[in-house]
């Protein structure tokens, strides 16, 4: 007669913890999700206009920008932008860029614009 001395793990606790805790984790990540603050266009297709004395920053795939029309280097749009959101009272800036720019380089301009003073932010089609 042989005796088996083995010691065996009930692995039923372990699995109901790993639920609790698997759960537990489902329900706290959303609440801490961060991002920006997006107001969402209501569905259908409504064809805005931009106002004649908006500014419009477009993005350009070398790092400049055209400030509405006045084409400045990676450097100079930052500068020129906040010299010109100084003596607004409005400052809503919007963006435009190329369809195929990565969206990450126009976020980085968003980021640098609202640095400067810059407001309401909002995204342009560009027409092509």
């Amino acid at each position: 007669m042989t005796i088996q001395t083995g010691a065996t793990i009930n692995v039923t606790p372990l699995i109901d913890v790993l639920l609790v805790l698997l759960i537990i984790f489902m329900v706290i990540v959303p609440a801490h999700s961060v991002g920006l603050a997006v107001r969402a266009p209501e569905t259908g297709l409504v064809v805005t206009t931009v106002p004649e004395a908006a500014l419009v920053v477009t993005v350009l795939e070398d790092g400049g920008a055209l400030l509405n029309r006045e084409k400045l280097g990676e450097g100079e749009w930052v500068g020129r932008l906040r010299t010109v959101l100084s003596g607004r009272a409005d400052r809503t800036v919007f963006f435009a860029a190329a369809p195929n720019m990565e969206f990450r380089v126009v976020a980085r301009a968003i980021d640098q614009a609202r640095g400067v003073g810059a407001g309401q932010v909002g995204l342009l089609r560009r027409a092509e």
